[in-house]
């Protein structure tokens, strides 16, 4: 794959950001809109069963219509923060999402207030039973939901207020560069590229890179300051307004998933810190140093580190996908032969890796910073798994196109476990296989344990916020505290890591989505056993769980795999095989 196809092609959705083709769609959309509100507004609770059914096949079709502009949009943001013409366009996209929202939010709240008696009757419709998993989660917002007016208002006032903090943060981020000396010449460095380096042999390229990294943040401690304590305040606001009981309960409504639940995953992860506590002391004699210190909790054990090639990791990825499922393997492989992955990292490109899957009739595309470490390997099985489980939900419509939170990363997290075997399964070198089982263990590790310490953080900050404006030592308190629980006395925190808080983007993004991984790790650590004690037999109820979408709660879309998420020891078992990895390596080390 030459350089110039390392970026990519946006041209599948659009020509160019000033092509006559999306200016068409975009001045568009406020006129169907408007026409679906004067046909819809008010009326919907009239509207015999089958009027009911083709007004929300209009409005899915309006929806569907939509997103390729907007999905276009926020892909040229993220491939290039600072270019005015994809910034200017972002922008114009959000304004319209705003104006759009407060024109349709109607249909929503007219749907939640049908009556019982009008919902079971429109149930029994044979032609709506797609529809229903979509109503019955609109309608479990019922309790919280505000009149139109209110609604539309603070639909509103986002634009100017999480929306433009958002952005704010999105941009400041990205704008970062570093200076740093390495093998004795001062060199730049993207935050990713500087990330990379924890992966280093040098404890001390390690702690300089994370340090500096973590510092430079630290300098712009009052723009994180005023984002965070922002963000937790407009938050706590509509949750006075809704009637939320808790941060994190309108999240735990739309994953389906009840308060209770959420609190025992967490509470049994919190229970099995111990793991980590012996998987860092283990690494800390295998590294011949008396303790880790977190920068050094992803040093590789070997004497040299192994280096992958784009092109070398792009074939173990594919291979590992087309090795369990031919057809796995040639979805994996069209991201890269069409161009449909943005690979390395360059200043204002946005940090992290993430998969955009845009509607049922266009291609997903995934966004990578790749660096070359195994880490950035387990990245490319990581993003190829979502942009797997986009494919494969296209076979629902727009309205279940997405899969429920909770399971959102179950195909990216099997993969990286599919990636993982392959790797050791043609693997003799013992040391290699002990990088590899380290890898695998503190993935596991950072999926787990680590997204829990971020969602108590991030509880803890919104909880805190409501008695007054949070310093940011005091948010770096919060932070070290809930850090340490994970940590015990096996790990030293640097002090910079006091701006750890401040770059995790989940947290201005996707409030309280981190618990979502943990739900997802250790439901595929159950899968992945299951498939490896079952075989062939496995893959058909997998297929069918990644096709279901959204369409399906996340207790029924897991049972298509012969899952029970119900079982009060369910989340155990993943921890036991996290055990059972570490003593592998113990025997090793």
């Amino acid at each position: 794959m030459p350089q110039t196809d390392l970026t990519w092609n946006t041209a599948l959705l659009y020509p160019a950001p000033d092509s006559s083709e999306l200016e068409t769609d975009l001045g568009s959309f406020e006129q169907l809109a408007a026409a679906f509100r004067e046909k819809f507004f008010e009326k919907v609770a009239s509207l015999e069963n089958s009027a009911l059914l083709a007004s929300i096949h209009e409005y899915e079709a309006l929806q569907n219509r939509m997103s390729k502009p907007f999905c276009y949009a926020h892909l040229l943001f993220a491939s290039d923060s600072g270019n005015e013409t994809f910034r200017a366009l972002s922008q114009r996209c959000s304004e319209l999402g705003s104006r759009l929202s407060q024109q349709l939010l109607f249909f929503d709240l007219e749907l939640m207030a049908l009556s019982d008696e009008q919902f079971e009757s429109f149930s029994s419709l044979p032609d709506a039973s797609k529809y229903l998993h979509f109503l019955e989660g609109i309608r479990k917002f019922r309790p919280h939901t505000l009149k139109e007016n209110e609604e539309r208002l603070l639909t509103r006032k986002d634009l100017t207020g999480v929306r433009a903090f958002t952005k704010l943060f999105d941009e400041l981020s990205a704008s970062f560069s570093y200076e740093m000396e390495l093998d004795g010449e001062l060199r730049k460095f993207t935050g990713e590229e500087l990330l990379s380096l924890l992966h280093h042999t040098s404890a001390d390229v390690r702690f300089r890179a994370m340090t500096l990294f973590l510092e430079c943040h630290g300098e712009h401690g009052i723009v994180y300051n005023a984002v965070f304590n922002n963000m937790a305040l407009d938050h706590g606001q509509e949750m006075e307004l809704r009637n939320y009981q808790t941060p994190i309960q309108p999240t735990n409504i739309g994953n389906e998933i009840p308060d209770e639940a959420v609190e025992h995953l967490m509470s049994v992860t919190e229970a099995n810190y111990g793991l980590a506590q012996e998987y860092f002391r283990i690494k800390a004699g295998m590294l011949k140093m008396e303790k880790l210190r977190n920068c050094d909790i992803y040093a590789p054990v070997a004497e040299t580190e192994r280096a992958y090639s784009f092109e070398e990791a792009r074939a173990l990825v594919v291979d590992s996908y087309r090795g369990y499922d031919p057809e796995f393997g040639a979805i994996a492989e069209a991201f890269f032969s069409e161009r449909r992955v943005d690979v390395l990292p360059r200043t204002g490109k946005s940090g992290g890796a993430f998969a955009m899957g845009i509607s049922p009739e266009l291609p997903p595309f995934l966004l990578l910073n790749f660096t070359g470490t195994l880490r950035d390997l387990a990245t490319i099985a990581h993003e190829a798994g979502h942009g797997l489980h986009f494919v494969l939900s296209q076979k629902q419509s727009m309205l279940n196109y997405h899969a429920p939170l909770p399971l959102a990363e179950t195909a990216s997290v099997f993969g990286e476990m599919l990636l993982t075997r392959r790797l050791l399964d043609n693997e003799q070198d013992p040391v290699v296989r002990r990088s590899l089982l380290c890898a695998k263990i503190e993935d596991i590790i950072a999926t787990t344990f680590r997204q829990t310490v971020l969602t108590r953080f991030e509880l803890r900050l919104h909880n805190e916020r409501t008695n007054g404006l949070l310093s940011n030592d005091r948010i770096a308190e919060i932070w070290l505290e809930e850090n340490g629980k994970l940590y015990g006395d096996s790990v030293e925190m640097i002090p910079a890591y006091r701006w750890g808080w401040s770059y995790i983007s989940h947290f201005i993004h996707s409030r309280f989505y981190c618990y979502s991984y943990t739900f997802a790790e250790l439901l595929v650590l159950a899968l992945f056993r299951k498939y490896r004690e079952d075989g062939e037999a496995f893959k058909p109820g997998y297929h069918a769980l990644l096709e279901s979408g959204g369409a399906l709660s996340p207790t029924d879309t897991a049972a298509l795999a012969g899952i029970d998420i119900t079982d009060s020891g369910f989340w155990q078992k993943g921890y036991d095989v996290l055990s059972g990895l570490i003593e592998e390596l113990r025997l090793i080390a």
